[in-house]
């Protein structure tokens, strides 16, 4: 499953190449949160080289899991550890204050679980990830099905096109809203306003959650973003 660097397309390498570089964020003896996604899958790869070191990991998805399990990586269920010292994922999109878009790849609910578990939060990301605004990418949002229609109408009264994605259903067996034409300028307040509609599970946007270090890929290399810590 480990890629060879010098078959990979650019976009790829820069993937492997913040994969790799979150490595020197991980602990010794540490539990790691591991999240979801393609960047995601080249950290796996990276961690195998340095499983000697780290006690395993938490996982947010069954895809992860698998990868991890295959590479000889323990993996933890999150109800078996209190804490985590860090937790690495990808984003969709992460703005200049650190919040990001989050569940493209239908894993949100359980990557803000383990999130929530950890002391620190890396995002690894390419690039064209790096936005000004969310809201380019669409939003992804976890519900449960019964509430689809409803959720639809109250997307469109605050701008957004909802469209559930044909064919999917998250880990936890729940459909998916992907929300078009929002303009999230203040990610932590569309959050919590989201997450109390009645039949949503959670709301992609990453902002109680959100990133407290940024390993960015970019052709002149590896870009670290820190961004301030947050107090609620």
């Amino acid at each position: 499953m480990t890629s060879n660097p010098s078959q990979l397309s650019a976009a790829e390498q820069l993937k492997a190449a913040v994969g790799l570089a979150a490595l020197a964020h991980i602990p010794d003896g540490a539990v790691v949160g591991v999240g979801t996604g393609s960047t995601v899958n080249h950290f796996i790869d990276a961690l195998a080289g340095i499983r000697d070191r780290i006690r395993g990991a938490v996982s947010s998805s069954q895809a992860s899991t698998v990868r991890l399990q295959s590479h000889g990586i323990q993996v933890f269920e999150a109800g078996e550890v209190e804490q985590l010292p860090v937790y690495v994922d990808g984003a969709d999109e992460i703005d200049p204050q650190g919040c990001m878009i989050k569940g493209g790849g239908a894993a949100l609910t359980r990557e803000k679980i383990v999130a929530d578990l950890a002391q620190r939060f890396i995002c690894i990301a390419d690039m064209s990830k790096r936005v000004q605004v969310l809201g380019r990418f669409a939003l992804p949002v976890e519900v449960i099905a019964m509430a689809v229609p409803r959720l639809v109408r109250r997307f469109a009264a605050i701008g957004g096109t909802a469209t559930l994605r044909a064919g999917v259903q998250t880990d936890n067996g729940h459909p998916l809203l992907d929300v078009q034409g929002l303009h999230i300028s203040d990610p932590l307040a569309m959050e919590l306003e989201i997450n109390q509609w009645p039949g949503v599970v959670t709301v992609g946007i990453f902002a109680r959650h959100r990133a407290q270090l940024c390993l960015l890929g970019t052709p002149q290399g590896v870009l670290t973003l820190r961004f301030a810590e947050q107090v609620f």
